[in-house]
């Protein structure tokens, strides 16, 4: 059953179409391409829980994983499967993904609730990433899967590029798991210390533990962004401490 039943407004059917001509988008039905900017916030204010674009969210990020791979696979056959998966990390991290949303205008397009508009939701980047990756996983469903692969390798091939160039930050959780994997024959242990704020701008504080020493805790305005930060800290510390002890 589709979560959103009423049809579109004139308005914001007349939105939709802006989008998809900016973005080279065809949907068969505009209703999955405005689920894909519905955000928790709003169908959690109007108590209708699953209007919203989780479910299509996770479908896209499969959907993107899949293309990036696939694409990184085939376009490199000199790299190894180590750099290939670094490539791919920061080409789909959240960074990259909330980079690519704005040069879709995604904001304009976004559907949140009082309070997470009023926390300025429109530019925060988990929600513009997810909402991407929502857009991704709606039109799989709309027109299939090489028509939406054509659209993910247009939005990839210039991210992975500027990735090549260094332009994004890598993924530090990556990073430091193969480095901690390397050297100590073990995974960094993420533990969540602290949250506080209401539900529409929490804050997280989380630590990782190594080899018996704890970094951070360090916070972000996600769980993901926070593991990202005490990632990277403890990645550069624990380098400059190999380097040393070389």
């Amino acid at each position: 059953m589709f979560p959103i039943k009423s049809g579109l407004e004139p308005k914001r059917k007349q939105e939709l179409l802006e989008f998809q001509k900016q973005a080279g988008l065809k949907f068969k039905d505009l209703r999955l391409l405005d689920l894909a900017f519905h955000h928790r916030s709003f169908s959690n204010e109007h108590n209708n829980f699953h209007a919203n674009n989780e479910r299509l969210e996770f479908l896209g990020d499969s959907v993107l994983g899949l293309v990036a791979a696939s694409y990184l696979y085939k376009s490199f056959e000199d790299r190894p499967e180590g750099e290939l998966a670094k490539i791919k990390a920061s080409a789909v991290s959240e960074d990259a993904l909330s980079k690519t949303a704005s040069k879709l205008n995604i904001s304009n397009y976004l559907v949140l609730g009082r309070g997470e508009e009023m926390s300025g939701g429109r530019e925060k980047k988990a929600i513009l990433a997810d909402a991407l990756e929502a857009v991704i996983g709606a039109y799989y469903i709309d027109s299939g899967f090489k028509t939406a692969q054509k659209f993910v390798l247009r939005l990839l091939e210039s991210t992975i590029n500027s990735v090549l160039e260094k332009k994004f930050i890598s993924d530090y959780k990556s990073l430091l798991q193969e480095l901690v994997q390397k050297k100590f024959k073990t995974v960094p242990k993420y533990e969540l210390k602290k949250a506080s704020g209401p539900d529409h701008d929490r804050t997280f504080w989380f630590s990782v533990s190594i080899n018996g020493k704890v970094y951070g805790p360090l916070s972000g305005k996600t769980k993901k962004e926070a593991e990202q930060s005490v990632a990277k800290v403890a990645y550069e510390g624990l380098c400059s401490e190999l380097t040393v002890s070389k």
